[in-house]
């Protein structure tokens, strides 16, 4: 009888990790000593110096693993590349992660060193430090390893490495090329990504793209995203006095640019949350079967107001997943004069609220910055994008310095392409549970310019736990999501497509 390639997949997938269950944790026990030796190399985008030791790392390991690999330069910090040996009679999988981390302040931590990664387990409330000598055969998935870049992201490149490492011992042909770029500018918006992948267009050519960053979802189930969110950024500065004043000598009579600042930013939203400003949300329409998938996701409004500790969710969207179908206006920063202990009794010569754009697909983020500096100008400011002059502020009574960040585009998938199928079955399959489908994520990861120039689908197939701290002090990933991730690598990779 003639086995088809799922069948078999499952036969074989069900042996490895079902009746030998050694295999994956020694798999995971040598995960966590390359994991913990990467960690050790510091990994800030703001340190060149930082991203060249990573890449002699990457390029040691994966060519260890038979990888052909590449540093690609680009106009500031290169990109790692590295692909098997290629045949032209498979489909090409391109894996897209992250070699570069947040900065630290070690300060923040519970721990001496941020990059000298810590085991801990909990007991209530409180981690519990345990000693890696103790990480024997019975692994418990439930410790963590607590570290800069353990989840977000050298611990998805290490998961991957280590999939292929099990396949190879279980001579498992992969019915892939497969190609993984890295890149080293991601915690810092990727500035010159888009270029390069216009310049290395014919090495990165790929059927679909796969991209392992961010956590699964809140429920810690299997988890398929089919977009993100852009970004753009906007930083505003409202003008009083040349220097700060004495608020009793000139307060009522200088102009203060807090009150200016806070009465603009007040106007932007109704007080339910909805941006104001005419035209931000054209062309948005979702249809029902759109909303069935939205409201398929677990998703409670009610955990997520208790985590957060608000009593009301703003009102953009009817629940949370609708709500992430919208560009969003934030105010990530707001700042003028001095504040607390150092609070003085003046009128601040300046004030200064840096706003974040998150964009959907149907949203242009140069559109929507236009569309806020025109609301600020119908509201009686002048803008500049300097200082102004002396000249300026006596010929104006309200001026609106606007600072202007780069653009980094949405992308959305098909939720019905076939290659997303692809995905969704293997999970299933593989983990004996539903899939959690995402339409379109609340963060950013630079991939827009993969599908603009490839022309290929990309998915997010995210691999680390949901409280892992990306960005934040004591940054950490969960034992058991290293055994998943080399699970859903494995998956992937040996199932041949329909």
């Amino acid at each position: 009888m003639k086995l088809n390639g799922c069948f078999l997949f499952l036969l074989i997938f069900n042996n490895v990790f079902s009746q030998d269950s050694t295999a994956i944790k020694s798999q995971v026990k040598h995960s966590i000593d390359e994991l913990v030796n990467f960690v050790k190399i510091p990994n800030d985008a703001l340190n060149a110096d930082d991203i060249d030791s990573n890449l002699i790392w990457l390029r040691n390991k994966f060519n260890n693993r038979g990888f052909n690999t590449s540093i690609l330069e680009t106009e500031n910090l290169p990109l790692f590349f590295a692909a098997l040996p290629m045949d032209d009679s498979k489909p090409t999988i391109l894996f897209y992660m992250h070699l570069d981390g947040q900065s630290v302040d070690a300060t923040k931590w519970d721990q001496p060193n941020p990059y000298e990664t810590v085991l801990k387990s909990k007991d209530g409330d409180v981690w519990k430090t345990e000693a890696f000598e103790d990480l024997n055969d019975d692994i418990n998935y439930d410790w963590r390893l607590f570290g800069r870049s353990t989840s977000d992201d050298k611990g998805p490149i290490v998961m991957l490495l280590n999939a292929i490492d099990l396949l190879k011992k279980n001579n498992v042909a992969i019915p892939f090329n497969v190609k993984v770029i890295l890149d080293s500018e991601e915690e810092k918006s990727s500035k010159p990504l888009p270029e390069a992948v216009k310049q290395y267009r014919e090495l990165l050519k790929a059927d679909f793209l796969v991209i392992n960053d961010g956590p699964v979802h809140a429920s810690g189930k299997p988890t398929v995203i089919y977009g993100c969110r852009g970004i753009t950024t906007l930083s505003l500065t409202t003008f009083g006095p040349i220097q700060p004043q004495h608020s009793g000598h000139y307060g009522n009579y200088a102009p203060n640019p807090g009150f200016q600042l806070a009465q603009l930013l007040a106007n932007m939203k109704d007080k339910e949350g909805r941006v104001l400003i005419p035209g931000y949300y054209d062309g948005i329409t979702l249809d029902e079967a759109t909303k069935t998938v939205l409201k398929s996701v677990p998703d409670s409004d009610d955990l997520i107001s208790e985590k957060l500790q608000f009593k009301t969710a703003e009102k953009v969207g009817a629940f949370y997943q609708e709500a992430l179908q919208y560009p969003s206006l934030n105010i990530r920063g707001l700042g003028s004069g001095w504040i607390g202990e150092k609070a003085r009794t003046i009128v601040p010569a300046t004030a200064t609220a840096e706003l974040d754009l998150r964009l959907v697909p149907e949203s242009d983020g140069t559109r929507l910055k236009n569309l806020v500096k025109k609301y600020i100008a119908n509201e009686g400011f002048y803008i500049t994008d300097t200082m102004p002059t002396e000249q300026e502020r006596m010929d104006h009574d309200k001026i609106a310095m606007i600072k202007e960040g780069s653009v980094t585009d949405a992308f959305r998938t098909d939720l019905n392409h076939s290659n997303g199928d692809f995905i969704v079955k293997v999970l299933k399959d593989t983990f004996q549970d539903d899939v959690v489908q995402i339409r379109i994520m609340g963060g950013t990861v630079p991939i827009s310019p993969f599908i603009n120039e490839l022309k290929i689908p990309a998915f997010i197939v995210p691999m680390v736990n949901p409280d892992n701290n990306q960005h934040s002090p004591n940054e950490n990933l969960k034992i058991g999501q290293i055994a998943y991730g080399i699970q859903t690598f494995y998956a992937i990779l040996s199932t041949p497509l329909p």
